[in-house]
C-alpha cells in the first residue's frame, strides 16, 4: 500500500479488527461498551459498526432493555454473526479445488472439494475454484460479504499454463478483499505448524505426492524466498546418474520420491496396492530407498535451517508410514550430538491443510500481526497475464 490511502484503508482495517477481536471475546456489547474496550471515538465507531453490520459480518442481538435502570432508548446489542465467512482459503491442486470458510473467531465454518480432469486448463481450475466458493456459500447460508482476507494456494512455483497474476485478477474481480497468492505446498507448512500441541516457531515440511514439494516456517512466519521457490525440496540433486527430472535437471529426489517413480520401482499400480504389498521384500526395498533418499536431503536442510519440527505428508507416507520412520532415523543419525534434535513427525492434516493454511496466512498479514508479505493489488489488465 502507498499514499495517505493506503495508510487510510491499512488503519481502518486493523480498526474493524479491533471491534471484531472485541466481539469475539466478549459476545455481545453495546457500542458504547465497544467504544470503552477499543478506544475508538463514538464517531469513528459508528461509521466501522455500520460497515460491518451492512457487510453482515456483525449483526443486532438483542437490546440492553431489561438491565438498564430509569429511562432512554435502549442500546443494541452486537454480536459476530456465526454465519459470516471472514477468511477464505483456496488450493488449487493439479487434479482438484479445496475451500475452507473461517468465521471472525477463526474457526473453519464451511469446507468443499471438486474434481477436475489431470491437465485441464488454467482457466478450468480457475472457475472451479470460484464456481465452488459461491456454491459452498450458497448450499450452506453463508454470507462472505465481510471478507477480511482470501488466501490462495497454487501447484508448483507458477500455475501450469498460467501466472499468479491471472489468479489474483479471477479472484479480485469476485471478491473485495485481500488476496494473498503462494503455492499450495507451503501453506500446509503453516498448517502443519499451526496443528502441533505446542507452539512451533521453526518448521521444514515436505509432502511426496505426483511431484515434491514444501514449505519453511521461520519465527512462526512463511518464508517464500527471494524467488518465491523456497522449499523445492523435490529437485534436490540424490543420484548423479538417476532418471531426468521434469524441472531438466538428473537425479533429483522427486524422481526417486514421488509418486509414480515411487509405484514403478515397486512394481504396484497404485497407492492402495502400494499399502497392502508394503511388507513384500521388492515393495519394502523401493520405500527404503524412497526413505533414505529424503532422509539424506532433509538431513542436510536440517543442518543448515536448525528447525524444532520437521513434517513428512503426503498420499505417499500415508499409504507407506514406515517411510517417515526410516528417514526419520536417517536425519538423526545426521544430527550434530548435543545440538538438539528436531521432531520428525507424519503430517496430521488431510487433503485441506493447503486450504487451511491459506488462512492462517491471512491472519498473519492482518494489520494486528502484519509480518507476512503485502496482498497484491489487483493488477494492470495490460500486464495481466505476466508473471507476478
Amino acid at each position: 500500500m502507498s499514499g495517505s490511502g493506503g495508510v487510510h484503508a491499512l488503519v481502518r482495517r486493523a480498526h474493524e479488527e479491533r471491534v471484531l477481536a472485541i466481539l469475539r471475546e466478549r459476545g455481545g456489547l453495546s457500542r458504547a461498551q465497544i467504544a470503552a474496550r477499543s478506544g475508538l471515538s463514538r464517531t469513528t465507531l459508528s461509521e466501522i459498526t455500520s460497515d460491518l453490520l451492512a457487510r453482515g459480518a456483525i449483526v443486532v442481538v438483542n437490546t440492553d432493555a431489561r438491565d438498564r435502570a430509569g429511562s432512554g432508548r435502549p442500546a443494541e446489542l452486537l454480536a459476530l454473526d456465526p454465519r459470516s465467512g471472514q477468511f477464505l482459503g483456496v488450493d488449487l491442486g493439479h487434479t482438484r479445488v479445496r475451500v475452507a470458510v473461517a468465521d471472525a473467531a477463526h474457526e473453519i465454518i464451511a469446507s468443499g472439494v471438486e474434481e477436475y480432469p489431470p491437465g485441464s486448463s488454467w482457466p478450468r481450475r480457475l472457475s472451479a475454484g470460484v464456481g465452488l466458493v459461491d456454491r459452498i456459500a450458497r448450499e450452506q447460508g453463508l454470507s462472505l460479504a465481510a471478507l477480511q482476507g482470501l488466501g490462495v494456494g497454487v501447484a508448483g512455483p507458477d500455475p501450469a499454463g498460467g501466472s499468479r497474476a491471472d489468479v489474483l485478477a479471477a479472484f479480485a474481480e469476485r471478491f473485495p478483499a485481500p488476496i494473498i497468492v503462494d503455492n499450495n505446498t507451503r501453506f500446509a507448512a503453516l498448517a502443519e505448524a499451526a496443528s502441533s500441541a505446542e507452539p512451533v516457531q521453526d518448521v521444514l515440511y515436505v509432502r511426496l505426492a505426483d511431484g515434491i514439494g514444501g514449505g519453511l516456517v521461520v519465527g512462526g512466519r512463511l518464508v517464500a524466498g527471494a524467488g518465491g521457490a523456497a522449499g523445492e525440496f523435490g529437485h534436490v540433486k540424490v543420484d548423479p546418474v538417476g532418471g531426468v527430472c521434469r524441472c531438466g535437471k538428473r537425479g533429483c529426489l522427486e524422481t526417486v520420491a514421488a509418486v509414480r517413480p515411487a509405484l514403478t520401482a515397486a512394481g504396484v499400480d497404485d497407492l492402495g496396492e502400494l499399502a497392502l504389498r508394503r511388507g513384500e521384500p521388492r515393495v519394502r526395498a523401493a520405500m527404503d530407498r524412497v526413505a533414505d533418499a529424503l532422509g539424506r536431503v532433509l538431513a542436510d536442510a536440517a543442518l543448515i535451517l536448525n528447525p524444532e519440527l520437521i513434517v513428512i505428508g503426503g498420499p505417499l507416507p500415508f499409504a507407506v508410514p514406515e517411510i517417515v520412520t526410516r528417514a526419520g532415523a536417517a536425519i538423526a543419525a545426521e544430527m550434530i550430538p548435543g545440538e538438539g534434535h528436531p521432531v520428525i513427525r507424519a503430517a496430521r492434516l488431510g487433503d485441506d491443510d493447503g486450504a487451511r493454511g491459506a488462512i492462517i496466512a491471512c491472519f498473519l498479514q492482518s494489520p494486528l500481526l502484519a509480518d507476512y508479505p503485502e496482498p497484491r493489488s489487483v493488477p494492470d489488465p495490460r500486464t495481466a497475464g505476466s508473471q507476478s
